[in-house]
Formats: C-alpha cells, sequence, structure tokens
C-alpha cells in the first residue's frame, strides 16, 4: 500500500493520504507494472466535493462552504464516520485479500486487477469499534486479529478468530468472515485512558497483548469533532505509566493471572516470538518516546533546508530490536526477586515482585554496528515457516534519514547485519519470498520498491539474494510512486 493526495486540499499527516495500491506482476522472468485508487467511500466523497470530506488520523474534514455558518456548526455535534481509507496494509481472510486501516471497515480486492470490491464492516460479524491492519495466520489456516470495544462495562481489548475457509472450490465471490469470534476480551488497566496498538504478539500457543502508554483519552475522543481536532490529537505518550504485557492461551483464550510489566515503551511492529522450554521470546522494534508517532506530519516532512530536515531526523526516537522474554510457569512456589530466565546467552530478566507481578527487562537484539544506519523499522521474516516458532533471520528499513534509507538483514543469534544502501535511493518494506527448494531459513529473496527524488533515476524493484544480501537485478518503471507502507507475496496458482 502507499499513500497519495487527492485535489489540491491539504493533509496534515503522513497517514492520512488516499490509499494507492500498486501491484507487480512477475512472470517468466518479465515484471510488469499497474496502480490503482481505491475506491473507498472517502475516496469518492473527497473526488465528487474535491475536497476533504473524511476526516483521517490527523486531518480533520474540512466543512461544506455551501451550508450557512449555523448548519457548519451543529455539524460538529454529529458522530463522525468512520474512514474507509484502507490505506495501511493488505490482509487475507478465508483466502481473500483485503486492504485494511485501524478502524472498522475495510474493502475487499481483486489481487489481480486492484478493483475494489465491497465494503466490510467488522462491527457486523462481531462485537468491536475497530480491528488492527497486521492479523496473523496460524499454520491451519486461521487468521487471528484485535480489535476494540466499548460499553457502559468499559474499555476491552479483544482478541478476534477467523476460522479458515472450509470449502474454497465452491466459494462465493463476496466477503466472508462468518464464524468470526471474539475468544478474548482484556478490560484497559485504565478505563478512561486506554491505549492504543498498532499489532500484536503471537507464537504457535500463545497471543500477547502490548498495553503500552500511548493513551487515547475518552472524553477528548468524545468532543473532538466538537473541537475540531484530528484524532492524532487525542493521542498522548504518558510514560508514567508501564508497559503491560498481557499472555493469552491461543487454544483456550484464557488470559494469564500473571501480569508482566516492564518499562515504558513504543511499539507499532512485532518480528517474532516463539516458545523455549518454559519461556516465550518475543522480539519487537521498540523505542522510549512514544511522541514519535505524531512527528510525521507534512510540516515536519516538507522543510525545505537540509539542515532543518536534519534537526528534525535528530530529534526522532530511534525504534530498535528488542527482546522480551515471559516466564510462562510462574507460580506462588515462584522465588521473589531473582532473576527467571534461564535461557543461554540471553540476557533479558524477568523478576518475580511481592505483588505477584513480574518485572522484565529487554536484551538489545543488535549491536553498535546498526546505529550507523539509524533505528530499524518494519521489520519481516520467512514468515509461512518460521512464524511463531525459533527463527534466525530478519529483515527490515533501516532510518538514517526521515524515510528509510537502506535495507538490514539481521542475524538474531549473532547479532551480525547485512546491508544494502545507496545514496538517494529510498527502499519500502522488504518482502521475502521464498524459494520453490528452500532447505535452509534464508534460502529465497527480498523483494523492495526504491523510490528516488532524482529526475535521472527510475524507481525500481529490488531483488537481493536473502542469503548473502547482494542484488540480483532490478525492473525499473517509468513512472513516479509515492513512499509505501506494508506489502505481501501473492503468488498466482
Amino acid at each position: 500500500m502507499v499513500y497519495a493526495c487527492i485535489s489540491s486540499a491539504l493533509y496534515n499527516h503522513w497517514f492520512d493520504g488516499m490509499a494507492l495500491m500498486h501491484r507487480f506482476h512477475i512472470s517468466e522472468g518479465s515484471v510488469s507494472y499497474s496502480s490503482r485508487f481505491l475506491r473507498s467511500d472517502s475516496y469518492i466523497l473527497n473526488s465528487e466535493k474535491n475536497r476533504i470530506v473524511v476526516s483521517e488520523f490527523g486531518t480533520v474534514a474540512m466543512p461544506d462552504p455551501c451550508k450557512n455558518f449555523f448548519a457548519r456548526f451543529f455539524s460538529r455535534f454529529q458522530i463522525p464516520q468512520p474512514t474507509d481509507n484502507a490505506n495501511v496494509n493488505f490482509v487475507k481472510y478465508k483466502g481473500d485479500y483485503y486492504v485494511s486501516t485501524e478502524t472498522n471497515f475495510m474493502r475487499r480486492v481483486d489481487p489481480q486487477t486492484l478493483e475494489t470490491k465491497e465494503k466490510v464492516d467488522w462491527s457486523q460479524y462481531i462485537a468491536v469499534n475497530s480491528a488492527t491492519a497486521h492479523p496473523h495466520y496460524d499454520h491451519e489456516g486461521a487468521t487471528y486479529n484485535m480489535g476494540n470495544s466499548y460499553s457502559k462495562d468499559g474499555f476491552f481489548y479483544n482478541i478476534i478468530r477467523i476460522p479458515p475457509s472450509e470449502n474454497t472450490a465452491a466459494k462465493e465471490d463476496s466477503a466472508d468472515l462468518t464464524g468470526a469470534e471474539v475468544i478474548c476480551s482484556i478490560p484497559a488497566a485504565e478505563s478512561r485512558k486506554p491505549s492504543y496498538y498498532h499489532s500484536f504478539v503471537m507464537s504457535e500457543n500463545y497471543i500477547v497483548f502490548v498495553e503500552q502508554p500511548i493513551k487515547l483519552n475518552l472524553l477528548k475522543f468524545m468532543l473532538y469533532k466538537i473541537m475540531g481536532q484530528s484524532f492524532q490529537k487525542i493521542l498522548s505518550w504518558e510514560p508514567q505509566y508501564d508497559t503491560i504485557f498481557h499472555l493469552v492461551d491461543r487454544h483456550t483464550g484464557k488470559e494469564s493471572e500473571v501480569k508482566y510489566r516492564a518499562a515504558p515503551m513504543f511499539t507499532l511492529h512485532q518480528i517474532n516470538a516463539f516458545e523455549d522450554n518454559g519461556f516465550l521470546v518475543m522480539d519487537m522494534c521498540c523505542g522510549d518516546d512514544g511522541v514519535v508517532i505524531g512527528d510525521f506530519t507534512l510540516e515536519n516532512l516538507r522543510r525545505e533546508s537540509g539542515e532543518d530536515m536534519d534537526k528534525f531526523y535528530n530529534s526522532l526516537c530511534r525504534n530498535l530490536p528488542r527482546r522480551y522474554v515471559l516466564p510462562l510457569n510462574v507460580d506462588e512456589q515462584t522465588p521473589l526477586d531473582q532473576n527467571l530466565v534461564m535461557l543461554p546467552n540471553c540476557k533479558a530478566t524477568a523478576k518475580k515482585a511481592d505483588s505477584g507481578e513480574v518485572y522484565v527487562t529487554h536484551e538489545e537484539l543488535h549491536n553498535d554496528k546498526l546505529l550507523q544506519y539509524g533505528g530499524l523499522e518494519f521489520p519481516q521474516i520467512n514468515y509461512d515457516k518460521y512464524n511463531g516458532r525459533p527463527y534466525r533471520y530478519f529483515y527490515a528499513c533501516g532510518f538514517g534519514h526521515v524515510f528509510a534509507d537502506s535495507l538490514l538483514k539481521m542475524d538474531v543469534h549473532t547479532k551480525e547485519l547485512k546491508v544494502w544502501r545507496y545514496p538517494g535511493l529510498y527502499p519500502s518494506e522488504p518482502v521475502f519470498v521464498a524459494s520453490p527448494t528452500a532447505a535452509e531459513e534464508d534460502d529465497g529473496v527480498v523483494l523492495s520498491v526504491i523510490i528516488t527524488p532524482r529526475k535521472e533515476k527510475s524507481t525500481f524493484l529490488l531483488f537481493l539474494d536473502a542469503k548473502t544480501f547482494t542484488e540480483l537485478g532490478r525492473a525499473e518503471v517509468p513512472v513516479s510512486i509515492p513512499y509505501g507502507t506494508h506489502g505481501v507475496f501473492n503468488k498466482m496458482s
């Protein structure tokens, strides 16, 4: 998925532009490119009115200039409709592809033609008001996600399970989320200030929800349209709160009675998680300051001088790979104030306190070489074979600039780093594609869309040997492509 703007109206935040889908078709040594705007209700309304009609993460909808003052004033008291501008990720449910954002709406799409199909409302299937754009898939074909709900009983984080498709051959050409169910509802630690989250952790037997101290002020949430503020403005970084790891059995939906706490941290994307001899190992990209989520305004990204841009970049918190370890067998007999993590060569710790809670500290999953390339984000692994299982390698974008300016391969056993980087070239999220004859975890290729502001250079799809991280080839595209976020590889039958 990539972002793009529409008409002459101005969006305020990087996350706000209308969704533009793009597709590289690779067949018998040739590559073709196509792109289409997602025909969401938001896009159609904005196009028809030639202005921003639907509010986005950092942008408030413009009032209708045809209405009089009183009509515009009272329109502020109408409950805003969540956007269906699904510009975050391609996701898959029961064999169908959808594009998703973080509201209760997503859109089914045709992965071959990029045709926009029907809008799907999660709340028509289960009692949630939103869902993430980062579901997980188990090895039996089921899909898991998380979504919020709120009622007179409080605010809840819900774990959702969507069963695999029962009969693909007889499947109708329509959205199908039948059988979706909430398997666990986790009450917010602060009912009036629930946490923002972008993704979650899943191993073979557990799901972990990370309740981090980026808080959503519910009072402001109810009033933000009246106040003329965007959703971004009702989020706040509140490091007086700990990070809480909620451990849930994926098969029974039962949450552990043990509460795991860590120092305040911010995470958008997890790398992987797996179980090892009575411990749950979780690797994720983390930072110490959640303010950064509001910093990517277009005003900041359009700073004219290199000095101003460098100043902005140097003010940003770096996200770096960390490892947290949760001991799974904690009970009344577990000793207090002793490091419970007994895994060899692991520097992460976990100690049980008098309260019965377990306080964990992380291990830095990198060496000093990574700091030369800034932080990293958009981590990817050999997902089909190693998600939720012990693994060795992940791939990511290095952020030595406001935008990603390198591709990285990290060995989590040795912390060795391999790098692809060229001046003036900016890569998208790396996508790992396993070799059909793969014998090892990193047998395959890494794909990334590379953009550049240089007029004499072309946008291209990059092919890297995943094992050596050396370049195999480029497929140049004679058009400009906006900087993107997430993508998937879809093997056509």
